[in-house]
């Protein structure tokens, strides 16, 4: 006997992205807002100006990826039950990539899932991490393998939050900004080269066209089936690097700028890309003290790091390496020798 479930597909999750000052927000249950020691310093007190809520709350995570671990979903979730939110309360990620990832995830598992709005206040937050909906926190096998996809109900970007930003977290946040035109639009990788990121008026244009890209990419791919893996450009290697570095010596974006110019080298030995473009690249990454050099231990371990990571599927592993400035290509399982050839030259700390 067979008993099939017809669900509903009419459910709306649709939702908006709002580029520019932060809007006055009124909700109508309990909220929390989950932040850090450092943002909450800077900004908490010009959030509260612009939220209403029945009732809200203000649970604060230590600052850092290390600290992105299922010990810290726990304390959110006490923290949740101690003020006795409830299914139609409302989580707001106010931080970078890892309080919104964090964040998010501990929506998509509070009773089964409940909203949360995305307030990113890092440069990589606002042009990549905050949307697209994937949520999720570390453990020792890797970087993210353990989360979900659940979409924010609204995300709010505004650069005035971007001005207390160290130099290092904006030089971050310029890596994913590298990564969307070089894998989707070769007009604005030159656009880049030719722009100056510090200028406020550009940085808004570029957040603005990174988001498009990145909002462009989800519709068609929502649960990274297909295009959306584009994404992870650079992110294989840089995943395996911040594993291996504990999560505190990179950020995250300079692990993928590091992450691109090694896929780029690969690309460039599987006669896949341009040499010449490759240096434009890193041209580009180095103009904002991105690292682009890294030493490894040990080729064959690191080689084996990359089965650990989401994209390795029958132990097979997807390379995302450009084939042309605005053009991408997803490489499966390239040879073995080629990629410990690359990797070995990085163990005699050999230049990106």
């Amino acid at each position: 006997m067979e008993i099939s479930i017809t669900l509903p597909r009419q459910i709306n999750r649709d939702y908006t992205i709002t580029i520019g000052n932060m809007p006055k927000i009124d909700l109508p249950g309990k909220a929390a807002i989950i932040t850090n020691p450092k943002v909450a310093g800077l900004h908490l007190r010009k959030l509260l100006e612009n939220i209403a809520a029945k009732e809200l709350y203000i649970v604060t995570l230590p600052d850092g990826e290390e600290y992105k671990n299922m010990q810290n979903i726990e304390f959110m979730l006490d923290r949740l039950f101690d003020h006795r939110l409830d299914r139609n309360s409302t989580l707001i990620a106010f931080g970078g990539g890892v309080i919104g990832d964090m964040t998010g995830f501990v929506a998509s598992i509070f009773q089964r899932g409940i909203d949360f709005i995305q307030i990113p206040t890092t440069l990589l937050a606002q042009v990549d991490a905050s949307v697209g909906g994937k949520t999720g926190i570390n453990n020792r096998y890797g970087k993210n393998l353990i989360g979900a996809f659940h979409q924010p109900k609204a995300v709010y970007i505004d650069t005035a939050w971007l001005k207390s930003l160290p130099e290092r977290e904006f030089s971050a946040g310029v890596a994913e900004i590298v990564k969307m035109a070089v894998m989707f639009d070769r007009e604005f990788f030159e656009w880049l080269e030719e722009n100056d990121l510090h200028d406020e008026q550009i940085l808004k244009e570029a957040i603005a066209r990174s988001v498009e890209l990145k909002a462009k990419v989800v519709r068609e791919d929502e649960k990274e089936k297909g295009v959306r893996a584009v994404l992870n450009y650079g992110h294989t290697f840089a995943h395996v690097i911040e594993n291996f570095s504990g999560y505190g010596s990179y950020l995250h974006g300079e692990a993928v700028a590091i992450g691109m110019v090694m896929a780029n080298r690969l690309a460039v030995a599987l006669d896949i890309f341009d040499e010449n473009d490759a240096e434009r690249v890193k041209r580009v990454l180095k103009r904002y003290n991105l690292p682009t050099d890294y030493k490894i231990e040990s080729a064959e371990r690191f080689y084996d790091s990359f089965f650990l990571d989401k994209k390795s599927q029958d132990n097979k592993i997807t390379f995302i390496v450009p084939k042309a400035l605005g053009e991408h290509l997803m490489v499966d399982s390239p040879d073995r020798g080629l990629v410990l050839k690359i990797l070995k030259e990085y163990e005699k700390g050999g230049k990106a």
